[in-house]
This record gives structure tokens, C-alpha cells and sequence, in this order.
């Protein structure tokens, strides 16, 4: 048994996993690195929900806007990194917390990154046409068609992600999703995961009066900064995306923050629909006292081995 104890917080959008993660923190006198892949962009900070200057101050956290969107970062780089992170913090630390919405990067870190056939770079190139030409609704459609399992999964609004899995489907002839989860990786430490949750109706409705804080917080100026990039990968994100409409003059304001809200409601839906899958997640109501969770999170840990 592992002497080292990583503490995953996760679930949807705007359900107060920094709020949590701060506080286990704080309980188990540890630091804190983030496995939300949105908030690595010290560009981005409303529309990403970055934890405020207070909350940073009050524990030390890894892997939030220390990137720029100029810089190609991907889930593999990110999980060299924290896995360095880790190697570093579990010197001075039993415990570290994971706080994060990305599933594929809190898995990253948890379980390891799946191996991939090589294909020709002419699939994505096709695909990239076909976007341009098309618009993501038909990367959506294939996808479906190719690959329903991983459709009702996948963020259907990243264009990347769906042209990652759509040119393994074609390279290959197999569902991308028949390469997920063939590796076994052991890590040198166990993990806990918990996870935070409430009603839908609770959780829709968190979201859109987050995105009505961000948009009187100055979201529209923070999205006009970044407009005139606007093809960067980094940028292909909720958010960011609706706004770039309205400044095309295609959709009104009130539509694209209507879009906004819509678009995040539908990735926490899927967000949850990832998490549910994994029966060893420990879930939480928002409302729960962290003061409570801490203490049976630290009672979880000094019991029988977690990983086994």
C-alpha cells in the first residue's frame, strides 16, 4: 500500500469543486493542481471560472494560467507535468488535491493516457476541410455514425476532440472508443476521488447564473481580447466560441449568452454522465458541510488500503 494519497475532486460545472478542494486542502495542510484544462490559459480567467486572487492566495495551486493560448499544450504534456508536480509535493506531503471538470485530464493523471495507432496525417487534414466547409455539425453527425459510444461522451463542441477520435475511427475502422482504457498503469500512489452533485435543475441553474456573473464581470471584454485569435485550439471552448458570433454579427448578444448557457448545461450533462460511470467515486451533495467532508475523507484514508 502506497504511503501517498491523492485526492481527486470532481463533477459539473459551477457545482463548487474549488470551494471544496480548498478546503481539503486546508485540512490536510497540502497544495492544490488543477485538472481543468480551460483554466491553464492566463488569457482566459472570467469565462474559465478561475479561482479567485483571494482563493489562490489562501493555498498554493498548480497548473492554473501558467500557460498562454500561444502555446501548443496537450493532455499529454499536461500529465508529464503534474505527475512531476506530484513526484515533488509527495516529498513534503502524504496527501495532494486534484481538483477538475476535464475527465480526460483528471484521468491522465489517475489512470494513465490510452496508446493510439499512428494514422496519416491526411485524415485530420480531410477533416479540418470538412469543418471549414461544413461546420461542426457534420464532424457531430459522423462521429455518431462512426462511433455512438464515444459521442455521448465527448464534448461535441470541441472540434478537436471529435476530429482526434473521427480520424482513428477512419484510419483504423474500429471505434475510437475501443482503444479507451487497454492500458493498466500503477501509480506510486492511490488515489480517493470524490465527487460533488445536486440535482439537475440545481446544477442547470448554478450554471446559468454563473455565466450572467461572468457576462457583468466583463466576459465580453476578455472575449473581444482574444477574437482576433480566435482559430487557436485553445479558444474552440464554451464561452469564447458564442461570443466570437456576436462579434461576426451573426448572432444577436442576447442569443449568444443564451448559447452559453445552453452549451454549458450540455457539458455538464456530459460531464456527469463520465463521472457516473466509475463506481469508486465517493459523491457529495453541494450543500454538505466540507468540514465533514474532510473529516471522512481523512477517516477513509487512515483505514483499509484504497487501491485494493
Amino acid at each position: 500500500m502506497s504511503t501517498k494519497t491523492l485526492i481527486s475532486v470532481v463533477g459539473p460545472t459551477a457545482i463548487g469543486k474549488t470551494r471544496m478542494g480548498i478546503s481539503l486542502a486546508k485540512h490536510f495542510n497540502t497544495e492544490i493542481i488543477s485538472a481543468d484544462s480551460r483554466q491553464f490559459y492566463k488569457e482566459l480567467e472570467i469565462g474559465t471560472a478561475v479561482p479567485s486572487e483571494e482563493e489562490l492566495l489562501s493555498i498554493k495551486h498548480h497548473c492554473i494560467q501558467h500557460k498562454s493560448i500561444f502555446d501548443p499544450y496537450s493532455v499529454g504534456d499536461f500529465e508529464k507535468e503534474a505527475l512531476s508536480i506530484l513526484d515533488r509535493l509527495f516529498e513534503k506531503h502524504d496527501t495532494v488535491i486534484l481538483v477538475g471538470g476535464s475527465g480526460l485530464y483528471v484521468d491522465a493523471i489517475t489512470k494513465g493516457l490510452d496508446d493510439f495507432p499512428a494514422v496519416s496525417p491526411d485524415y485530420r487534414e480531410a477533416l479540418n476541410k470538412t469543418l471549414s466547409e461544413k461546420g461542426i455539425a457534420e464532424l457531430q453527425h459522423q462521429l455518431k455514425r462512426y462511433d455512438e459510444a464515444y459521442y455521448n461522451k465527448v464534448d461535441l463542441e470541441n472540434p478537436h476532440r471529435l476530429i482526434r477520435a473521427l480520424e482513428i475511427c477512419m484510419a483504423t475502422g474500429k471505434p475510437y472508443s475501443s482503444f479507451l482504457r487497454k492500458k493498466n498503469v500503477k501509480r506510486s500512489f492511490d488515489t480517493l476521488t470524490i465527487g460533488i452533485s445536486a440535482d439537475r435543475e440545481i446544477i442547470y441553474d448554478r450554471i446559468n447564473q454563473r455565466v450572467d456573473l461572468m457576462i457583468a464581470n466583463g466576459l465580453l471584454d476578455e472575449a473581444r481580447e482574444v477574437y482576433p485569435h480566435r482559430k487557436l485550439n485553445a479558444l474552440q471552448t464554451v464561452g469564447y466560441k458564442e461570443l466570437f458570433n456576436y462579434f461576426d454579427g451573426t448572432w444577436t448578444l442576447e442569443f449568444a449568452i443564451s448559447e452559453i448557457k445552453k452549451n454549458t448545461r450540455r457539458f455538464a450533462k456530459r460531464q456527469l454522465t463520465w463521472y457516473r460511470k466509475n463506481e469508486d467515486i465517493i459523491w457529495f451533495d453541494y450543500l454538505d458541510d466540507p468540514t465533514l467532508v474532510c473529516e471522512e475523507i481523512a477517516e477513509k484514508i487512515a483505514g483499509p488500503p484504497l487501491n485494493g
